[in-house]
């Protein structure tokens, strides 16, 4: 048996697996995330592990005989957040998220301290990433900044409770644009244009490499018979891809969660960070992955029922299968500011083309287009990298919904498809990298692709429909940055 533990932005998800794949059982556990400024997005890690524990102890209530047999665990998590600790171990602030957009002064100083960050990691120095936050940290919260002994993204927080070892793995450590993408290793370079060495970083392993055991105390906690192994794990999307078995060239997902990304496996760089356009190392040796990603993906349509008070699956019930023709209105789903392509933490969302007519139903389908239409915009950064996405399937919680995937095919104009268990990728993925890191077996054996269950093709006339809609849709868009933004006068 194996654990896969996918610590997200809005919850903690856990799963139970077998030996031939299938998921036993899964429980999740609700995180909530502060906003005490705005642009500002935290979470105190201690919500973390008290969300992981409620899950393994439910699964141990309801399932002690197949956790009792548990021998390995993988890990997946959030990326780019900076949890800090001091001499101790112990977090001296709350964790600083990825969607959290403060940082956009300090990335313009990293760009300028460290000119070969492009070229090193394959990024351009975002707001999200993690090396940027401990800029604006060192700047506004200089007592912190000289405590931090241990700079951890979420999930090796969580290995660290789990194991007591700071380690982490490559895919997850190419989101704090301190890792040598190529060499998969960390920078010196970078680590010292923030003030930092190696000493205050965790060590690194491939996604599927053993790295650590389970603590006895644990182990019996949860009555296991021995202390499972800990892989490397990965990432978020990494541990989707694995997941769904992306793990070759030629194979595209799409993440629909609280965020969204397009991305494909690749075996060599094609960078193009001018656009955005993110590289990680892959949760596997000798493969990255090349894609784009937007800040608010499901978020929106959460956002949506909140403001209209109803549940997601009545906003939802009304559309129907499919669309029949684009929306009236516009919705531009920048909630939380943008990354690909626009790189721009200001921006914020707009619903466009309101009128005495427009109802419900017209508002709701114009937010799942225009989360699909954002994802075009990423679809087109890959394309000028040289990567063509010519299908994809579909993971997170977004893929639950029929209409979003045919909106989706639409606009994108490609073949969508939805898999079986889509809605538990990144934690079904963890512990299929909990499975390789005990058996040693070939990763192409493990990570095969869940079944089809339903394939969503583009229909000519509306594919043109939605074709003629975006660049409107595009011009929607109107930068800040001419002007001062809050962000540029604080750092004055």
């Amino acid at each position: 048996m194996f654990l896969g533990i996918d610590l997200g932005t809005s919850a903690v998800k856990t799963v139970l697996v077998d030996d031939m794949q299938h998921v036993i059982a899964s429980r999740s556990h609700a995180l909530s995330t502060a906003s005490p400024r705005p642009g500002f997005s935290e979470q105190d890690p201690r919500l973390w592990i008290e969300a992981t524990f409620a899950t393994l102890d439910a699964l141990k209530a309801d399932h002690p005989r197949e956790l009792a047999d548990v021998a390995g665990i993988g890990l997946s998590g959030q990326m780019h957040g900076a949890t800090l600790l001091d001499a101790d171990l112990r977090p001296l602030r709350p964790c600083v998220l990825w969607n959290d957009g403060r940082s956009a002064a300090e990335c313009r100083v990293l760009e300028q301290r460290w000119p070969a960050l492009r070229a090193t990691t394959g990024n351009k120095a975002m707001p999200g990433f993690t090396a940027p936050k401990l800029l604006w940290v060192a700047k506004h919260e200089p007592e912190i900044f000289a405590a931090t002994k241990l700079v951890l993204l979420p999930k090796a927080y969580l290995r660290l409770i789990l194991s007591g070892e700071a380690i982490e793995d490559v895919s997850d450590a190419s989101g704090s644009l301190w890792l040598d993408v190529v060499k998969r290793d960390w920078s010196d370079d970078g680590l010292a244009a923030t003030g930092l060495s190696r000493t205050q970083m965790p060590r690194l392993v491939e996604g599927c490499a053993p790295a650590a055991r389970l603590t006895r105390e644990l182990a019996q906690r949860w009555g296991m018979a021995k202390q499972p192994m800990i892989a490397g794990g990965a990432g978020d999307n990494p541990a989707g891809a694995i997941g769904i078995g992306a793990i070759r060239p030629g194979t595209a997902f799409i993440s629909l969660g609280t965020s969204g990304a397009l991305f494909t496996p690749t075996e060599k760089i094609a960078a193009n960070p001018d656009r955005a356009v993110h590289i990680f190392a892959h949760a596997i040796p000798a493969m990255w992955l090349q894609g784009g990603a937007i800040l608010s993906a499901a978020s929106c349509l959460a956002w949506i029922a909140r403001l209209l008070g109803a549940p997601e699956a009545e906003l939802l019930a009304p559309l129907g299968a499919r669309p029949h023709a684009p929306s009236p209105v516009s919705f531009l789903p920048y909630l939380a500011g943008e990354r690909t392509p626009h790189d721009d933490s200001d921006v914020r969302g707009m619903l466009d083309g309101l009128s005495h007519g427009t109802d419900r139903a017209a508002v709701v389908q114009a937010v799942l287009e225009g989360v699909a239409f954002a994802l075009a915009d990423c679809r087109d950064a890959l394309a000028s990298a040289g990567v063509v996405v010519t299908e994809a399937d579909v993971i997170g919680g977004g893929a639950r919904s029929g209409f979003w995937l045919s909106v989706l095919a639409n606009v994108l104009d490609i073949p969508i498809s939805r898999l079986a268990d889509s809605d538990v990728g990144a934690a079904f993925g963890a512990a299929r990298l909990g499975r390789l890191a005990v058996t040693g077996e070939p990763v192409a054996a493990v990570c095969t692709q869940p079944p089809r269950v339903e394939t969503f093709e583009p229909e000519r006339g509306l594919a043109d429909a939605y074709a003629a809609r975006l660049p409107a849709w595009r011009e929607l868009y109107r930068p800040r940055r001419g002007s001062e933004t809050p962000h540029a006068r604080e750092a004055r």
